[in-house]
């Protein structure tokens, strides 16, 4: 954990990270690893650099607890190169208990057998497959984080990124549609991101033509997820809390202006248009 929050800063204000682990623990029939009640107490319901989802057994999300009932339990296990994993679900003896997901769908699990202190991650994919890390919750997600350790299931963390934590909490999600301007790619990219500073990197992708991409970064301070499509279209998308929507209109439309473009449409995340803005609770997720 130590090394983790040096890595990573929690959260001022985890999200679901406090309630009865006594009543969890006499649900589920197990008790818990210490470390990962630390874990949800430093960070909460989020998710690691975009892609390692913690969850956490407090708050009142479907989408949000320790799970035990999920994918086909029935399905074959693979080779995974050394040995099989022939893991029932818990509440069988020894059963995979489900802590984390991937963006990928893959599961980040548990087997429930032997001392809390002493339990692997075992990583089940989408595909059916099975890796055994030994590492604690923490270990695991500090050292993915960290590049110190390697899956054969799982992508690495980007290079040259500095890890992340964000909270899941409510967002307002617009994507602005805009004209090309005079400007070239990178200096518009600039005043964007000069526009709405201090920002932080969350990975850049281009295609081998050069001619499309996108730069995901976010700000600093006021939480804002952006995308920024060099084409096919040329758009911004962000994601910001809602109590922001009218900062968020104001900068963004200042910035689009003196990026030279135009905003041509206007939409919520499921492509559903809008004459204007909209209302901050539209499209909140």
């Amino acid at each position: 954990m130590d090394s983790l929050t040096r890595l990573i800063p929690p959260p001022p204000e985890p999200l679901d990270a406090r309630g009865d682990w006594s009543a969890v623990e006499r649900g589920l029939g197990v008790r818990l690893p210490e470390d990962y009640k630390a874990l949800v107490g430093t960070y909460g319901w989020g998710e690691f650099c975009d892609f390692l989802h913690l969850r956490t057994p407090f708050g009142d999300s479907p989408y949000n607890g320790l799970e035990w009932q999920s994918g086909d339990p029935s399905a074959p296990p693979r080779w995974d190169g050394q040995e099989r994993y022939p893991y029932p679900l818990h509440p069988e003896p020894g059963g995979l208990l489900i802590w984390g997901t991937t963006m990928d769908a893959d599961r980040l699990c548990w087997p429930t057998a032997g001392d809390p202190r002493s339990w692997p991650v075992v990583i089940w994919s989408r595909d059916g497959d099975y890796e055994t890390i030994p590492e604690s919750a923490s270990g695991f997600l500090e050292g993915w984080s960290g590049a110190r350790l390697r899956s054969h299931l799982l992508g690495g963390m980007e290079p040259d990124l500095a890890p992340w934590f964000t909270t899941y909490h409510p967002r307002t999600n617009r994507c602005l549609r805009l004209s090309e301007g005079p400007l070239p790619h990178l200096e518009r990219l600039r005043i964007l991101r000069d526009a709405l500073a201090p920002t932080a990197d969350r990975g850049t992708w281009r295609a081998e033509d050069g001619r499309s991409g996108q730069d995901h970064f976010a700000t600093v301070a006021g939480d804002w997820q952006l995308t920024y499509d060099m084409a096919g279209p040329h758009q911004i998308r962000v994601a910001y809390p809602p109590h922001d929507h009218e900062r968020a209109r104001r900068d963004l439309t200042a910035a689009v202006h003196r990026m030279g473009c135009d905003i041509l449409a206007i939409c919520m995340a499921d492509g559903t248009p809008l004459t204007a803005w909209g209302l901050p609770t539209d499209d909140c997720g």
